[in-house]
Parts: structure tokens; sequence; C-alpha cells
């Protein structure tokens, strides 16, 4: 059977897949719009980047897997054929996950800084579109390609321990035959 080596092959690896993606994704947007509402990096802004993270990173794990990412895999599956290659697939999958993961977070993280107000709506207005093509760009260049890069190596070791094991039973059981 010819696996995908690029991308996680069981649940165990999917998590670590999924958390790689989400916690460098949640590490540099949360930064990025900490940064951009208080308008200065310094030792208190770097303080509420540490206090935020967690909290995002959990809604983020949750809201990912359990809502977006299924929806964002039926949208790929309706504008994608089988046939097409691995990275018009994966675009497609990216442009999805970003478009409802920055939509949602946008509220979210707002809501998290500033609380519920009637400036939520606006303040949504003025950065989900920022947050939508920096997501997009970082996920695309960057972030996806190291969480494939990480699955690579990853099933490179395991085939490589496979056929290790695999030449030790045949050479244990040549030595015997002799």
């Amino acid at each position: 059977m010819n696996q995908e080596v690029r991308l996680p092959r069981n649940g165990k690896e999917g998590a670590l897949y999924g958390a790689i993606i989400c916690t460098l994704t949640v590490l540099f947007m949360t930064s990025l719009n900490i940064i951009l509402a208080v308008g200065e990096f310094n030792q208190e802004v770097a303080l509420a980047i540490l206090k935020t993270l967690p909290i995002i990173w959990v809604i983020v794990m949750i809201i990912e897997p359990v809502v977006i990412g299924r929806i964002a895999e039926k949208l790929v599956a309706k504008f994608t054929q089988p046939t097409d290659s691995f990275n018009a697939q994966i675009l497609f999958r990216i442009l999805f996950t970003v478009l409802g993961m920055s939509f949602v977070m946008t509220f979210i993280g707002d809501i998290i800084g500033n609380g519920l107000s009637s400036e939520t709506f606006n303040h949504f207005l003025a950065n989900w579109p920022r947050n939508f093509l920096i997501v997009l760009i970082a996920e695309s260049i960057v972030i996806q390609p190291f969480a494939r890069f990480v699955m690579v190596k990853i099933h490179a070791s395991q085939d490589k321990k496979k056929s290790s094991a695999a030449g030790i039973t045949v050479h244990g059981l040549s030595e015997q035959n002799s």
C-alpha cells in the first residue's frame, strides 16, 4: 500500500499534526494581534500574550477538528476530484480551514481581549480581512509545510525501523536454515 508520507497515517499522528499547526498558528496570530492592538511590544504585552496563549490554544484545538475541519473537508470534497494533485487538495483544505478559523477566531479573540461589546462587530470588520490574509500566507508557506516535514521525518523513521526489523528477521531465519 502506497501511503502519503506528508500526512498523518493514524489518530496519534493526526493529533500531533494538528497540534503542530494549531500551536504555531496560535502563537503567531495571538502574538501579532495583541501587539497590533496595544501598538508596541514590551514586558507587559509579552505577559498578556503568555496568559492568553493557553486559552486560545484550547479553543482552537476544540473548534478546528470538531467544527471547522469537518466543514473544510466537505468543501474540499465538493471542489476537488480524487484525481486532483496533492497540492491542489492541500491548498483547498488550507483555504477553507483558514477562512473558517480566521472568521471564528477573530470574533473570539476580540471577545477574550476586549469583552463582548457593541464594538466587537466593528473590530471584526477591521481585523478579519487582515487576519485571514496573514494566516493564509503563513499556513501556506511556513506552518503547513513544516507540519508535513515533521510527518515525512516520522514516517521515514518508522519505515527505517520496519525495514531494520524485517532485515533482522530475514537474516535470523537465513542463519537458522544454514
